[in-house]
């Protein structure tokens, strides 16, 4: 062979060996180093979808499960993949438009990205969920379906005191950033689910699943080799009582205001009734979102939990306090009196500070008639004692004692958003907005000895006031939650382990404190909700109150304040209750709501004798006149709305049916409409159906068009 050809056939072998090694290279590189191909045909292939462990149940003080899980179904959406789909099919089984397709795709890529998936819709209803899950497969990778627990109420009670879950938002996970959470997440918001959230979550698990060319699946990827398991909630057991929460609910239907009760012993809180409040089971499943913003604009706020962000002045319930510091002070004893002729004239004659019974009373008496004179005098000496060098002095040492019992600060129980209420500081009189330093004293603060003017409490506050007395000198602080299956990981039980003694104050003052407070259910202003067989310490409280309209102070109806204990020895309940605006005395509404409660408690049921009571506080409406004001606006407004929905559609109907360009509008519609008065009854007195209405209007309007009479 020529040494030319020889050259040839060398350098053409040369060029297959190098094309050979290119490819080969190449193909080593794609299949080993670079894992786009592999991450691609396993995006075809493999599903990983998330685990949602079942959250931890909720146990009352008996056992029984008062908050539940059940299952629902999201459909997930991957924007990057949900590509060349049939958009008006898909769209028809969801029942949206396509706006609303591409409005909800485009979300989900700005909240998770293109290539995560994000929830494209929650809690699909039975339908929804059945017509998907029949044609899933046609929507290639970019859906699928997501299993989620959700929660469940075997009792419709404690909405405020549970709380509810929500959508994780960017916010959130902000602020969250090292728990975990990712877009699609729930967490809780509010109530024991956002307070026990790191408890109640559990730990999510992965399922990596197989697919066939259809999107359809087939089964678990080798065997469930790479599966991790999701690890379920811990459980929490409490104090709650829910029967007793059941019946506080009953009681205040038709009322604005609250109840707390609690165990003095252990400050274990058994009924935290929140009025008006709502069905929990609202703020679940596929219609969560819908309820919620009717909750949220909902004049009466049934969202608020006014247990612990309300707040009120006392009323003559802070009477008692002021008894417990009188005595310790050393400025009355148990046999000091005070006359009343009918006012408290003790800063001038001018503005007197009137009291309901006149007489003369000692401590007891005082108590048990609520008179505002003799608190009025103990309170001035307490404030003007001589062993203070100063008002500033004497009002902080009265602040001490009212912190050591609890009020002016938060109490730090375990549902969130609790507020501090309000006592009055030497700083808060000392502000140049308010009097100026030197510029007041004991006259310019006067209402506060009796819970009026400055002074301001929370429900919880009030009910803790009483465990307090009760426990003659020392609390617990209120909470909810007793125990957590499996131990207190993260110390969030350690401050409600702990006795509270903020001072020493002899038992025999307390002993004097309830004497007064028995005598108030036994022959005072709280007799009328005696229980026959539990001794009852109780106080009655008229709180009066003002609202602002059109930037006036106007005087509203009193709010009714009772709180008690009972039984006086070895006290098993300690309870408050207000009742806003219901123009009465504390002994009218609050009293025997709270002694119902406590009967209720202690005995397991109502005496025949007190039936009558039970029925007629369950039957009475309270509705506050302001609040029925904001309610009937409010129904108009959405009257309105209603009615321009139904317009539109009766529009479209007749667009539908003319078939032409020339079609009324909105205006002549109504027009019409308020032409026609007889069209609401048909015959004699019997209302027309709503299809009678839109049939007369069809004719009518199509008469006027044109001569077109053709349906």
């Amino acid at each position: 062979m020529p040494v030319f050809n020889q050259s040839r056939s060398r350098i053409i072998r040369l060029l297959f060996i190098v094309v050979f090694l290119v490819i080969a290279g190449q193909l080593f590189y794609l299949q080993i180093v670079s894992g786009k191909y592999r991450r691609m045909a396993d995006e075809n292939a493999i599903l990983r979808k998330t685990i949602y462990p079942p959250r931890g149940l909720v146990f009352d003080r008996k056992k029984r499960a008062i908050l539940n899980n059940t299952l629902t179904y999201d459909l997930m959406v991957t924007p990057s993949q949900a590509k060349g789909i049939d958009t008006a099919f898909f769209c028809r089984l969801m029942e949206i438009d396509t706006a609303e397709f591409r409005k909800r795709v485009v979300t989900a890529i700005i909240k998770n990205s293109s290539q995560k998936p994000s929830v494209f819709e929650a809690s699909l209803s039975p339908q929804k969920f059945a017509r998907i899950q029949e044609n899933l497969w046609k929507f290639h990778n970019g859906f699928y379906l997501q299993e989620r627990p959700i929660r469940s109420y075997p009792y419709n009670a404690g909405a405020n005191i549970f709380g509810y879950l929500g959508e994780v938002d960017t916010n959130y996970l902000k602020k969250h950033a090292e728990e975990g959470y990712v877009s699609g997440d729930y967490a809780g918001m509010t109530g024991l689910e956002a307070s026990y959230e790191k408890v109640l979550m559990g730990e999510r698990g992965t399922q990596v699943l197989i697919k066939d060319n259809f999107n359809r699946i087939q089964g678990s990827y080798e065997n469930g080799a790479l599966d991790v398991e999701a690890v379920a909630g811990k459980n929490l057991y409490t104090s709650l009582d829910i029967d007793l929460q059941e019946y506080g609910e009953k009681l205040m239907s038709n009322k604005v205001g609250s109840i707390v009760a609690i165990d003095p012993k252990t400050g274990g809180i058994i009924a935290m009734v929140s009025s008006p409040t709502y069905n929990p089971g609202l703020l679940t499943g596929a219609e969560r979102r819908k309820h919620f913003s009717e909750l949220y604009i909902d004049a009466r706020s049934p969202l608020l939990n006014r247990a612990v962000n309300a707040s009120y002045s006392p009323g003559s319930t802070f009477k008692t306090l002021q008894a417990l510091v009188g005595l310790q002070d050393g400025v009355i004893t148990t046999k000091t009196t005070f006359s009343c002729s009918g006012a408290f004239y003790g800063c001038g004659s001018s503005k007197p500070m009137h009291c309901l019974d006149a007489g003369t009373y000692y401590l007891r008496t005082a108590i048990t008639h609520s008179c505002n004179t003799y608190f009025a005098n103990v309170m001035q000496r307490v404030i003007n004692n001589p062993k203070f060098p100063n008002i500033d002095s004497s009002l902080r040492s009265w602040n001490n004692y009212m912190y050591a019992f609890g009020l002016g600060h938060k109490l730090g129980v375990d549902v969130p958003t609790e507020q501090s209420g309000n006592i009055p500081t030497p700083e808060f009189f000392n502000n140049p907005k308010r009097y100026g330093k030197g510029h007041w004293n004991f006259c310019t603060f006067r209402s506060v000895s009796i819970g009026q003017g400055e002074v301001n409490v929370t429900p919880l506050q009030v009910a803790n006031e009483m465990a307090y007395i009760a426990n003659k000198g020392w609390y617990i602080i209120p909470h909810i939650v007793d125990s957590i299956e499996g131990g207190d990981e993260f110390g969030l039980l350690e401050k409600y382990r702990k006795k509270n003694v903020p001072m020493e104050i002899p038992d025999s003052i307390f002993e004097a404190v309830h004497d007064g407070m028995q005598g108030v259910m036994e022959g005072g202003t709280g007799r009328g909700s005696k229980v026959e067989g539990i001794t009852i310490c109780g106080k009655t409280g008229t709180v009066e109150n003002n609202a602002v309209i059109k930037g006036q102070l106007v005087k509203q109806p009193n709010h009714s304040f009772f709180c008690a204990f009972a039984p006086r020895e070895n006290p098993k309940i300690a309870i408050m209750c207000v009742v806003e605006n219901s123009g009465r005395y504390g002994g009218s509404y609050a009293a025997p709501i709270t002694s119902l409660m406590i009967e209720k408690y202690i005995n397991d049921t109502i005496s025949a004798k007190r039936i009558a009571v039970e029925e007629r506080m369950i039957n009475t409406n309270l509705i506050p006149p302001l609040m029925m004001q904001e309610m009937r606006r409010m129904d108009s407004l959405k009257r309105n709305k209603e009615t321009d929905n139904e317009l539109k559609k009766e529009l479209k109907i007749i667009k539908d049916t003319l078939q032409t360009e020339d079609n009324p509008t909105e205006g002549e519609i109504k027009s019409e409409k308020s032409k026609d008065s007889n069209l609401p009854f048909k015959g004699k007195g019997k209302r027309i159906s709503s299809r009678d209405i839109l049939d007369a209007d069809r004719q009518r309007l199509l008469k006027n068009k044109n001569g077109l009479t053709r349906i």
